[in-house]
């Protein structure tokens, strides 16, 4: 991976705008201050709080780092 010409490269990005283009649209936002609080919310309040990792064990990125906090504190 790395190279160009290789389609798994950007797989997670496009992915990733898919997403947000189907849930938040492409509308028009009064500013940019709205239109990057919107996105920032959807992305901490759903993309990144119930979509599913394999290679963590099929949990969300919050729940990993939920548990990593856990861990961090039960080591010290």
């Amino acid at each position: 991976m790395g190279r160009t010409g290789i389609c798994y490269d950007n797989a997670a990005a496009e992915s990733f705008w898919a997403v947000l283009k189907e849930e938040i649209g492409t509308r028009f936002w009064p500013d940019r201050a709205t239109a990057r609080a919107e996105i920032f919310a959807f992305i901490e309040t759903f993309y990144n709080r119930r979509r599913f990792r394999i290679v963590w064990g099929y949990l969300t990125p919050h729940e990993t780092r939920l548990r990593h906090q856990r861990e961090q504190a039960l080591a010290a």
